[in-house]
């Protein structure tokens, strides 16, 4: 009989691609969805195994019953849905409450391991972080400052996973925390996600310069992995696992983009008068897979950032 892993936020970018690699690997999948028979969740039908072990749930996660009736009988839950707006109303509270339900309904249900997926506006959101101090378990964002500069999402996303990380304790579950950096590479779902938004605006003459800023880029297809490895790995609760391929400046994005698509109106020039202390960032994703060597355990290999970005703009121009 096929192991039971629930996936919260099923049809989502980086949901889509954990049930299509939990069920390649022969598990009994158990999405779920704010409505179970939603079209947006048609692509998943069509992964190999669908037909014989997928289920599709209609969950809210502020409620908590739903929940646990989701959780019943699974050995393991992958927690990924979570709400993407500008409006602090619409994000605070489902983020936050609905987080602290998952990890109730986890612990009431006896699963295995909760692996929730966090985001690495957790970590590193602080203007008094030493640039040089390699992000950590111990690295949370500030509060007060994600707040003052209206920061909605990494405000609850931070609140949100030390909430988890106190109810798992109190409730003795196996808890594990996966934190993606900016997430590039193919989609299954059929909606445009944040990270899809990220470089199309490079492509569409929307935005005529780049900003002196730098990301970190994982490929989905990694960042996927990363969530089900952690969720299998014995010993691997317990942690915060950033998952991270490379840093890239907005400039040398661009670059990439333009000599792989020219035919596209790529920005060549700096926005001047916009300045970030890019360093800063560099320094702290290029130190976050030393200083994290839970993420190291999990043994990932990662895509090659160039193919992602031409699966992502070939995408793109279909659409």
């Amino acid at each position: 009989m096929a192991v039971v892993v629930c996936v919260t936020g099923a049809g989502g970018f980086i949901g889509s691609w954990i049930v299509k690699i939990l069920l390649a690997r022969g598990y009994a999948v158990r999405g779920t969805s704010r409505r179970a028979d939603d079209p947006k969740n048609a692509h998943l039908w069509a992964l190999d195994g669908a037909a014989e072990r997928l289920t599709m749930l209609q969950v809210d996660l502020l409620d908590r019953a739903s929940l646990r009736a989701a959780f019943r009988g699974c050995d393991g839950v992958i927690h990924t849905a979570s709400p993407m707006h500008d409006n602090p109303e619409e994000i605070i509270e489902p983020i936050i409450v609905g987080t602290r339900n998952v990890v109730e309904a986890a612990a009431d249900a006896g699963v295995r391991r909760l692996v929730l997926s966090s985001t690495i506006g957790t970590m590193y959101m602080d203007p008094r972080r030493d640039p040089d101090a390699a992000l950590g378990d111990s690295s949370w964002s500030d509060l007060e400052y994600c707040k003052s500069t209206k920061n909605w999402y990494c405000y609850a996303k931070t609140i949100a996973e030390q909430g988890a990380w106190e109810a798992a304790r109190a409730r003795g579950l196996d808890l594990a925390v996966v934190i993606p950096v900016v997430v590039l590479g193919e989609l299954l779902q059929p909606s445009m996600n944040t990270s899809t938004l990220h470089i199309l605006k490079y492509l569409t003459g929307q935005t005529k310069e780049y900003v002196n800023e730098s990301h970190a880029y994982v490929h989905v297809k990694d960042a996927a992995e990363a969530h089900v490895r952690v969720l299998e790995a014995p010993g691997a609760g317990g942690r915060r696992y950033v998952c991270a391929e490379r840093t890239l400046h907005r400039g040398e994005l661009c670059r990439i983009l333009a000599g792989l698509f020219p035919e596209y109106p790529i920005p060549t020039s700096i926005l001047y008068w916009f300045y970030i202390k890019t360093n800063s960032f560099v320094s702290d994703m290029k130190k976050s897979k030393e200083s994290n060597s839970g993420l190291l355990q999990v043994q990932l290999l990662h895509s090659n950032m160039k193919k992602s970005m031409v699966k992502r703009v070939g995408q793109d121009s279909q659409n």
